[in-house]
């Protein structure tokens, strides 16, 4: 019940930031723990960070503490992942993700397409 489309990626300088956009429909956005994911080529899909939905408790992945920061616009039916200080090992395929906290892919039920981060050096 929720379609989700991701924006914002793109091409960055090691160093620079970015902030990903996640847009999804459906009335019952707000009831839903959100997440970030990220799959580079040849690689598994990986835990970025995640938002719980009621709380707003928040959980990142190790490689990302202190550099990123997940939030969420409910008014908006929008989650948001700032990335600063980026790094080349940052490059990869940013998903969106709807359902449940967890780190594992199959914690979420819904899924974006993804967007495009690249880092260069």
């Amino acid at each position: 019940q929720v379609q989700l489309v991701e924006s914002g990626g793109g091409l960055v300088q090691a160093g620079g930031s970015l902030r990903l956009s996640c847009a999804a429909s459906g009335r019952t956005f707000s009831r839903y723990s959100m997440g970030w994911f990220r799959q580079a080529p040849g690689k598994e899909r990986v835990f970025v960070a995640a938002i719980y939905c009621c709380s707003s408790t928040t959980y990142y992945a190790d490689s990302v503490k202190g550099r990123f920061t997940i939030s969420r616009d409910n008014a908006k039916n929008t989650v948001y992942l700032q990335m600063n200080d980026l790094k080349p090992e940052d490059t990869a395929v940013y998903y969106c993700a709807a359902g449940s906290v967890g780190q594992r892919v199959g914690d979420y039920a819904y899924w974006g397409q993804g967007t495009q981060v690249t880092v260069s050096s």
